[in-house]
Parts: structure tokens; C-alpha cells; sequence
């Protein structure tokens, strides 16, 4: 992988408006789907971005990109700078070396998008069974070190930092799954709500240091992972005045931008759900 910087820019409506130049923003899961979005987002509007994936080629998994150094070089096309990180972030020594690498080529983190996780059991594709009594351990100890271990394990790598600076943005991703019982994706269910709680924890620790924590629980998105591993309806998909839909990642993206910057900068420990309304339930 190219080791130097990358320079990027995005074409569009935000393109002259720049809230988060001079902040370096750290989104695991950023080689593809709904991370790539986001990271996309955050660059348009100035700041400097680890683009991260588990590995070189995890972008290929579903024909987005061939690889994590062609995303990457697909943003190279203007002044904000990039750099490419690779590791698990279920595992410490992972986690610690990709932040040192990213704050070593970019500076300081000051915005912490946890993105990366995904209902991925652990040989692979949506774990079977994944119910509330019938699951395999194996499925759900990799949807948990997925979702929230990762989650915890990146936030407790940067928060510090943030705290000691007295500034800084983490925003993590739950799901609407984390706010109903289902008898179906337990496991993923689970570790959302789990991220949820973990959320307001984390935002009561560094809440006097200045640092915002907060959470989006979006509801189905159309990512290339969504449309590969189920059925849609295709009603759904049709993008128009109605909220009866699918989001796109761009509408996800958007409320991360809001968190990111300072027109947030009195919102912590908050949980938004960005589902068109389907879900109007109080918790």
C-alpha cells in the first residue's frame, strides 16, 4: 500500500463550505458501504480522514471497490489529505498501531466515527441460527467483537487523547435493532443495544473534559452489503417524497456530519434514530 499521503477533495453542494478543516477524522469501516459515505462526507466538509478496513482487499467483498488503496485513491482528487489503515479492531494491538499510524501521517484525532461491524457471523455471511435460545457461540462472540468490542476498543484508544485536548467528537453506529425485542438477529440486536449503553457511558466519563459522545441508530440503508445479503422490497428501494423507504447512505451520512461539527457542540450522550420515522417507540 502507498504509504504517502493522499490529497482529497469532493465535488458538490458542500465543496466551499469547510466546518471541519484542520480536524483529523478516524471512520473504522470506511472502505466501503455505509463508512465510505460517511468518510466521503466528513472530507467534503474539510477534514482529514483515516480511510480504514479490516484488509486491503475487504472492499472487493461486494464488488464496491478492488481494493482499500483504490478507494482511497478515488479520493485523491483535491487538498484534504488521507491515509489508509488496515487491522481488526476486535484486537488491541491492532487498534493501537492503526491509530498510531493515522496520528503519525494526519495529527491529533479529533473526530471518532465507529462504524465498522456488521450482523457477520464467524465463518462468514449472516449468522444461522441467531435466535434468543438457538445461536452459536462462535456466531455471536464474532458479532459482539465486531460491533461493540471494536467500538470500545477504538474509543478508549482516541477518547483519551480528546479529553486531554479538551475537544473531540465520537460518534458511534447502533441500529434500530437495538431498541425492540425480535426473535431473529439476536446477536446483532444485542451488541447495538449493547453500543447504545455504551454511548452514554462513555459520554458521562469525558463529559467535563469536553469531549461529545453520541450515537445514530439508522434503520435499513441501501449499502452493497445490504442488497448481497437479503431480499428487498422493491417499494422500498424507490427513492422519493415518502419516508416508507430505504435510507440512502448519504441520509445517514448527513447526521454524522451534524454530530461531527460544532453545530452540535451541546449535544452528548444522545441516541438518534434515522429510520423515516418507522420506528415511534419511546426507548
Amino acid at each position: 500500500m502507498n504509504e504517502e499521503l493522499m490529497p482529497v477533495a469532493r465535488s458538490g453542494s458542500r465543496s466551499l463550505y469547510k466546518p471541519l478543516a484542520g480536524q483529523v477524522a478516524f471512520v473504522s469501516g470506511s472502505g466501503r458501504g455505509l463508512g465510505r459515505s460517511i468518510g466521503e462526507v466528513l472530507m467534503e466538509l474539510g477534514a482529514d480522514l483515516a480511510i480504514h478496513d479490516i484488509s486491503e482487499d475487504a472492499p472487493a467483498q461486494y464488488g464496491e471497490f478492488p481494493s482499500l488503496t483504490a478507494v482511497a485513491d478515488a479520493m485523491a482528487t483535491g487538498d484534504a489529505r488521507a491515509v489508509a489503515v488496515t487491522g481488526d479492531i476486535s484486537s488491541e494491538n491492532a487498534v493501537n498501531e492503526m491509530v498510531e499510524r493515522a496520528e503519525r501521517k494526519l495529527g491529533p484525532i479529533s473526530i471518532l466515527v465507529n462504524c465498522a461491524g456488521g450482523d457477520i457471523g464467524a465463518k462468514g455471511g449472516k449468522p444461522d441460527p441467531n435466535t434468543a435460545v438457538n445461536f452459536l457461540l462462535d456466531d455471536l462472540q464474532a458479532v459482539v467483537n465486531r460491533n461493540l468490542i471494536g467500538t470500545m476498543l477504538l474509543s478508549r484508544a482516541v477518547a483519551p487523547g480528546m479529553a486531554e485536548r479538551q475537544s473531540g467528537s465520537i460518534i458511534n453506529i447502533a441500529s434500530i435493532a437495538a431498541h425492540y425485542g425480535a426473535s431473529n438477529e439476536v446477536a446483532y440486536a444485542c451488541a447495538k443495544a449493547a453500543i447504545v449503553h455504551y454511548t452514554r457511558c462513555l459520554a458521562s466519563e469525558v463529559r467535563t473534559a469536553g469531549v461529545r459522545v453520541n450515537a445514530i441508530s439508522p434503520g435499513p440503508a441501501k449499502s452493497a452489503r445490504f442488497l448481497a445479503t437479503r431480499a428487498v422490497d422493491p417499494l422500498m428501494m424507490e427513492e422519493g417524497p415518502s419516508l416508507n423507504r430505504y435510507a440512502t447512505a448519504s441520509e445517514i451520512a448527513d447526521v454524522v456530519s451534524f454530530l461531527a461539527t460544532e453545530q452540535s457542540r451541546f449535544v452528548s450522550g444522545q441516541i438518534i434514530r434515522v429510520d423515516g420515522g418507522a420506528g415511534l417507540y419511546a426507548a
